[in-house]
C-alpha cells in the first residue's frame, strides 16, 4: 500500500465509520474504483481502533461513569440496578454475538463476503430497512402527543432482551455494506427507541468488539499482510476525521431523519450493481492480498 493510498482510504475509514453508510465498503469500493488492492480485513480492524479512539474521547464523561460503575457492581450488588452500571453490563452481553460471530466466520468475512455483489445487495436492502425504521421513528415523534403512539424510549429503558437484539444487529456489519451504527440504529429505531438514544448506545457498543478485533489484527500487520507505517497513517487519519463525524453527526440527528443517508445508499446500491452487471467492474476488483 502506498503512503498516498493510506491517506485516502484513512479519510475514508474516518468519515463513514460513524455514519450508516458503511465504512467496510467504502473502503473496498475506494480500492476498486481506483485500481488499487482492496485493502482486507484486517487493514479495516486495525483502523477502526483510531476511529473507536475518537468515541473514546467524544464520550469519554459517559464512559467513564459506566465503567467506574460497572466496576463497582461487581463488589456492590447495589450498584448493578442503576443505570450506568447495567449500561455496562448490557455492553458485554451486546458484543458477544459479534465476537462470535467474527471469529466463526473469519475466512467468509476476509473473501466472500467482499464480493462486490454482495456488497451491493446489502446497501440498499439495509437502505430500505434503515429508512422503514426512520419513518416510523417520524410517526412517532409527530404523533407523540397523542396516547395512540407510544412514546420513543431512551437508554434508561434498555433490558438484555433489547441489548440482545441490538448486539445481533451489530454483528450484521461482518458483512461489508451493512454498516454496524446502520445496523444498530435501525434496531434501535424498530425497538422505539430516540434517534439520538439508538445512535449514542450504536458507540458505546461498538467499541469492545472493534478495539479487539483491532487488536487482534495487529498480527498481521506485523506479519507483513499489512503495510505497517501506512497502516499507522491511516488509523492516524481516522481518528482525526472520525472525532469531527461524531460531533456532526450527534448534531444532525436531534433535529434531521436519516433518510439523506437511506437515499444515498440505495443509490449507491444500484450504481453498484449496474458496473457489475455490465462488466464495468468485476465482483471481485481489487482483490489482493493487501
Amino acid at each position: 500500500m502506498s503512503w498516498f493510498a493510506s491517506v485516502v482510504l484513512g479519510l475514508v475509514q474516518g468519515l463513514t465509520e460513524f455514519l450508516p453508510i458503511s465504512s467496510s465498503a467504502h473502503l473496498r469500493l475506494t480500492a476498486a474504483f481506483a485500481g488499487w488492492h482492496d485493502p482486507g480485513a484486517a487493514f479495516t480492524a486495525v483502523t477502526q481502533i483510531g476511529t473507536e479512539a475518537a468515541v473514546l474521547i467524544f464520550f469519554r464523561k459517559d464512559i467513564a461513569r459506566i465503567v467506574s460503575a460497572w466496576a463497582r457492581s461487581l463488589v456492590d450488588r447495589s450498584v448493578r440496578a442503576g443505570h450506568d452500571a447495567r449500561t455496562g453490563w448490557l455492553v458485554i452481553v451486546g458484543s458477544v454475538p459479534i465476537g462470535v460471530l467474527g471469529v466463526t466466520l473469519k475466512d467468509q468475512i476476509e473473501g466472500p463476503f467482499r464480493d462486490l455483489r454482495l456488497i451491493a445487495a446489502t446497501l440498499v436492502v439495509m437502505g430500505v430497512v434503515l429508512g422503514v425504521a426512520d419513518r416510523l421513528a417520524a410517526r412517532d415523534e409527530r404523533g407523540g402527543r397523542h396516547r395512540a403512539v407510544r412514546a420513543r424510549k431512551d437508554l434508561r429503558d434498555l433490558g438484555v432482551r433489547d441489548g440482545l437484539v441490538y448486539g445481533c444487529c451489530q454483528a450484521l456489519a461482518l458483512v461489508p455494506g451493512v454498516s454496524r451504527s446502520g445496523a444498530t440504529i435501525s434496531g434501535g429505531l424498530l425497538m422505539g427507541y430516540t434517534r439520538e438514544s439508538a445512535a449514542r448506545y450504536s458507540f458505546l457498543l461498538a467499541m469492545p468488539a472493534v478495539l479487539a478485533s483491532g487488536v487482534y489484527e495487529l498480527k498481521d500487520a506485523g506479519g507483513g499482510q499489512v503495510a505497517w507505517g501506512p497502516t499507522a497513517l491511516a488509523t492516524l487519519i481516522a481518528f482525526a476525521s472520525g472525532y469531527a463525524v461524531i460531533a456532526w453527526f450527534m448534531r444532525f440527528i436531534s433535529s434531521r431523519s436519516f433518510m439523506p443517508f437511506v437515499v444515498y445508499r440505495v443509490a449507491l446500491g444500484v450504481v453498484l450493481f449496474f458496473l457489475v452487471s455490465t462488466d464495468t467492474l468485476g465482483p471481485h476488483a481489487g482483490e489482493s492480498a493487501a
